[in-house]
């Protein structure tokens, strides 16, 4: 993996100033938003099972739909008709029952294993909520006491939650879908409430296989030619592999000099210049650009995993 340095800061620059410029958002037509405590209970469920790209080429998909958007509005659907499950409903699901819920088939082996690992996911999440939070996702976000590392910190707690890979004697976190959870409901709650953090910014990248993706398809990131050259083939990449930690981990990277970039042009412009965003709004930025028809027409890498 290598890092084309003067691209990086032209596309952090393309990124922040281009007409499609806008701050994360949830969208209603795919996305639950209803009273506070339902919306809550959407987020932290969602992002429970925020997962599964490796599966998503087998997954009965919508029209127009990509396989998060799939899940998501299956899950906004369920939640508009029944509300959201309690702890313990969440610790008695099964994967037939996640399968009904997402809409997909359970002939399919590929399917069945993935509702498999939704329904632990979520069991897990049920009995985290029972053991630490009396029950409640309000007890979640008062644990956090608005921080979002600290939601994190908690949401690792849970096995499927602890993103964390090892290369070279080390240790590397990653942790996408525990800090994805502050982000997501920063951006459900505009800041306030259930959504009311103090240190959004020092999250990182959400590190997952599509904003790698765009960074190699712009021209940010250059795969070494045996390893494009398996991930134009479709091969499956392992989790936990050297090349899958270094993917995420490289990308990680960019964001973060993507955001010192921006910040001292801004800084040192008096304004004038680009605008100082943080790797989480880079993040939105470059996974909203993934959706594109050029990019997507590129095989991206795929993992399963329940990382991302």
């Amino acid at each position: 993996m290598r890092i084309d340095e003067a691209r990086l800061g032209e596309l952090a620059r393309e990124l922040v100033s281009g007409p499609g410029y806008a701050p994360p958002q949830l969208d209603p037509a795919h996305h639950h938003l209803g009273d506070a405590a339902s919306t809550l209970a959407y987020v932290v469920t969602l992002d429970a099972v925020n997962f599964g790209s490796g599966w998503f080429p087998h997954l009965r998909k919508r029209p127009g739909c990509s396989g998060y958007f799939t899940l998501s509005t299956a899950l906004k659907e369920h939640f508009d008709a029944r509300g959201a499950w309690s702890a313990e409903a969440l610790e008695a699901l099964s994967p037939s029952d996640c399968a009904e819920v997402f809409g997909q088939d359970m002939t399919v082996p590929e399917v069945a294993e993935l509702m498999g690992l939704f329904a632990r996911a979520l069991g897990e999440l049920g009995a985290f909520l029972g053991a630490r939070c009396g029950g409640a996702f309000e007890g979640l976000v008062e644990l956090a006491s608005g921080s979002a590392e600290r939601l994190g910190a908690l949401l690792g707690e849970m096995p499927l939650y602890r993103d964390v890979s090892a290369y070279d004697g080390l240790e590397v976190p990653f942790y996408k879908r525990a800090q994805i959870t502050a982000a997501d409901l920063a951006v459900a709650f505009g800041g306030q409430g259930h959504g009311a953090f103090d240190d959004l910014d020092r999250l990182t990248l959400f590190a997952d296989n599509l904003v790698p993706h765009v960074l190699r398809w712009e021209g940010v990131l250059a795969y070494a030619p045996e390893l494009a050259g398996r991930i134009d083939a479709g091969e499956l990449i392992p989790h936990d592999c050297p090349e899958e930690v270094e993917i995420r981990a490289v990308a990680v990277h960019a964001v973060e000099g993507m955001t010192e970039i921006l910040a001292a042009e801004s800084n040192g412009s008096g304004g004038r210049g680009p605008r100082s965003v943080s790797p989480r709004e880079l993040d939105n930025l470059l996974w909203t650009r993934g959706q594109r028809p050029d990019l997507k027409a590129h095989p991206r890498h795929r993992t399963r995993t329940t990382a991302y």
